[in-house]
């Protein structure tokens, strides 16, 4: 067992994509300069700009936050750049920097064929204005009002005002939005503020804009010829005596245009609309797509070999439309007994293999609860199964069934069809309950933290409110579970069958902490990529459903932050082992903020046959070319490479969990650190890099010196 310490670290690294921040500073007319920095991709994320408005001199501060108000980031600059942290302290903003340099309100840019006004933003590859509203006040919970300019694309929310130097920016990937909300009528709002919208958004934040009830017309750039009539029809009454000889005002639809062009472009789906990651088309010197491939991965574990074999079965994803093409499974099994032992298994989830020990051979197979039902059936085919995979681990006579629901949820699906193995059916098989509940307890749970977190902290009674929430109760389960599993293959050598109800939620937290904890490969930037891809995407987390992926139907049931709850898991691991990843939390906060905003095609759609089916590898950015291209900017200066052979044993009682307060209270700007680790980060890389390479010379140097030195060895004479 390695151990380790667990240490916070913050920031990120942030380098700013000179390609696509160029685009913008070359082009103005006063020539300014471009600003520096150096990294691939464009995509744009979050917002920037503080709310103190505090100059920024070296990127965002929080990973990769979607769409906030923190250090102006380029909106040009790589995705996990600009996902900065939601109303942060301007410590870190370069694009305000450049706007300073761009000079008056008045200035405009070219952008392509299109002029550009300073408070429209930088468009990525694929992005274009769909509608801008002017005089709408931002009300932010930390910093009081601010107003300025409002523009909606077809990939985000902008919010950019001049009342503070650097200007105060704000950006929300359309993704990230729950649901939109308007605030007040025209004819009923009284008071400052009180007619507006209010966004709801994925990532535990609220944001509300305040629109004029009444305001002199607005321009829009597809409202042109509509306002143009407005007006003449109101110079009309106003010749005829309807309205006074003063400036001609009418019902403001800025608040209309906005919220329509909202609901259009934050919800695709609902409206038969294309997600805009088939639209982004950044180029990435790293392929993403090709990070995973089930024979490779299957081969670096030692497959096939003499117990286990590769099979193709439902490469057409007819015996398991949710499954993956590619399966390992028992060689003593023919492909007769898997068609047989699918028909008794929820969706057709059999037990298929998700990774194997490279010395006992016990194994981790995942799959759905079996069809037992209220009469209690069996399937000699299943129990076959079973043994077969517990034969394939010579070294163990007993295989443990690990089934993540409570008991007692357990027995409640028996009503449904569904339930679990009975002992006295499979022998030699022991079954254990993990207590782990389901989606919709664990909704419920996100929602409390979600009160306790945003916008405001009460301190008085921060540990009662935060225990109130059972969030940090269920981490512990998931990881507890996990470490059960990973103990009995390590220290036990017994393989583990582990499956919930449907074998999509609970399962693919189950196995992949557990593979996470025995193999060091899966804690590299590269591995952690496929561990991903595997356990999670290929074999069917219901990423569309749970997440509501371009869904506007924000109380669907099926919504659940299952997957936020693994990365979760992760970085509670990371903190208990902080030599022992190649990456920093800030990967983890990218790819949560990256899960919601739609830029990538990674976590579209339900199953690996609906991306095939769309084409989502040869239409869309994976996440991956955006990481893999960057490995700098999530590597860990204290990653011991040592570590890779160690299994980790993290300790899962309650007092050594801790909120992950750097994901959730990231948009609090009391929250965040007063300097960012990234920084430092990068300075200890660069350190570490030359005392390796002066290590490296100095074992040259002793070689040569031995080998130079050593005296000549004579054979003697007989």
């Amino acid at each position: 067992m390695f151990s380790g310490g667990g240490i916070e670290k913050r920031g990120i690294s942030k380098a700013v994509n000179k390609r696509s921040s160029s685009r913008r500073s070359s082009s103005s007319s006063t020539g300014s300069g471009s600003t520096s920095g150096s990294s691939s991709g464009s995509g744009s994320s979050s917002g920037s700009s503080s709310e103190s408005g505090r100059s920024n001199n070296s990127g965002s501060s929080s990973g990769s936050g979607s769409g906030s108000g923190s250090g102006s980031t380029p909106l040009g600059s790589p995705p996990h750049v600009q996902m900065a942290s939601h109303e942060s302290l301007n410590s870190e903003s370069k694009s305000s920097s450049l706007n300073s340099k761009l000079g008056h309100e008045s200035l405009t840019v070219r952008e392509g064929t299109r002029t550009l006004r300073p408070d429209e933003p930088t468009l990525v590859p694929g992005e274009h204005m769909e509608g801008t509203a002017r005089e709408v006040t931002y009300l932010c919970p930390y910093t009081g009002p601010k107003k300025g300019t409002l523009s909606v694309t077809n990939y985000r929310l902008y919010f950019r005002s001049p009342e503070t130097d650097p200007p105060f920016e704000l950006e929300v990937p359309l993704g990230v939005v729950s649901r939109i909300e308007k605030v007040g009528g025209a004819n009923t709002s009284r008071g400052e503020n009180s007619y507006g919208i209010e966004i709801f958004c994925k990532d535990i934040r609220n944001l509300r804009f305040a629109h004029k009830q009444t305001d002199p017309l607005y321009s829009s750039q597809h409202n042109r010829e509509t306002n143009m009539t407005v007006f003449r029809r109101f110079r009309i009454l106003q010749n005829f005596g309807v309205f006074g000889s003063g400036p001609i005002y009418q019902e403001n639809h800025s608040r209309r245009m906005v919220t329509e062009k909202l609901l259009q472009y934050a919800f695709p789906a609902s409206h038969k609309l294309p997600f805009f990651a088939f639209e982004y088309c950044e180029q990435y010197p790293e392929n993403g797509w090709t990070v995973y491939e089930p024979i490779a991965e299957l081969k670096r574990q030692g497959l096939p070999n003499e117990s286990w074999r590769i099979t193709r079965i439902n490469e057409d994803y007819e015996l398991c439309e949710t499954y993956p093409a590619v399966w390992a499974v028992p060689a003593a099994a023919s492909d007769t007994d898997l068609r047989n032992v699918a028909a008794f298994r929820s969706r057709g989830r059999i037990p298929v293999l998700s990774w194997i020990h490279p010395e006992s051979q016990a194994t981790i197979t995942r799959c759905a609860q079996p069809l037992v039902g209220v009469s209690g059936k069996r399937s000699r085919d299943d129990e076959a199964y079973i043994q077969h995979i517990m034969d394939a681990n010579a070294q163990s006579h007993k295989i443990f069934i690990m089934d993540a629901r409570p008991s007692v949820n357990a027995v409640a699906n028996k009503a449904r069809g569904g339930g679990y193995e009975s002992e006295d059916a499979y022998q030699n098989a022991e079954v254990q309950f993990l207590d782990i509940h389901n989606i919709h307890v664990m909704r419920e749970s996100l929602r409390k933290l979600q009160e306790v977190c945003y916008p405001h902290i009460d301190n008085a009674h921060w540990l009662s409110n935060l225990e109130a929430t059972h969030w940090l109760d269920h981490i512990r389960c998931v990881l507890s579970g996990a470490l059960r599993i990973a103990d009995k293959v390590e220290s036990h050598k017994t393989s583990v069958v582990v499956h919930c109800s449907d074998g999509w939620d609970r399962t693919a937290q189950l196995t992949a902490l557990a593979m996470l904890m025995l193999d060091g490969y899966y804690r590299t930037i590269p591995g952690f990529a496929v561990l991903i891809e595997k356990e999670w995407l290929s074999f069917g987390h219901k990423f569309a459903q749970r997440i509501g992926h371009g869904d506007d139907r924000h109380q669907d049931e099926d919504r659940s932050p299952v997957f936020l709850q693994f990365v979760d898991c992760v970085c509670q691991v990371m903190k208990q082992f902080p030599h022992a990843f190649q990456f920093t939390e800030d990967l983890l906060i990218t790819v949560l903020d990256h899960l919601y905003s739609c830029l990538f095609g990674t976590f579209l759609y339900n199953s690996e046959r609906e991306r095939m089916e769309k084409e989502v590898k040869t239409k869309t950015v994976s996440l991956w070319s955006l990481i893999l291209s960057n490995p700098s900017d999530f590597e860990n200066p204290l990653y011991n490479p040592a570590t890779r052979h160690h299994v980790l044993f993290p300790l899962t009682s309650m007092r050594h969990l801790c909120l992950w307060d750097k994901y959730y209270c990231r948009w609090n700007p009391s929250m965040r650190p007063q300097e960012p680790v990234h920084i430092r980060f990068k300075e200890l890389l660069h350190v570490k890099g030359q005392l390796e390479r002066r290590v490296d010379e100095l074992r040259r140097e002793l070689a040569a010196r031995q080998t130079h030195d050593s005296p000549r060895v004579t054979s003697a004479i007989v």
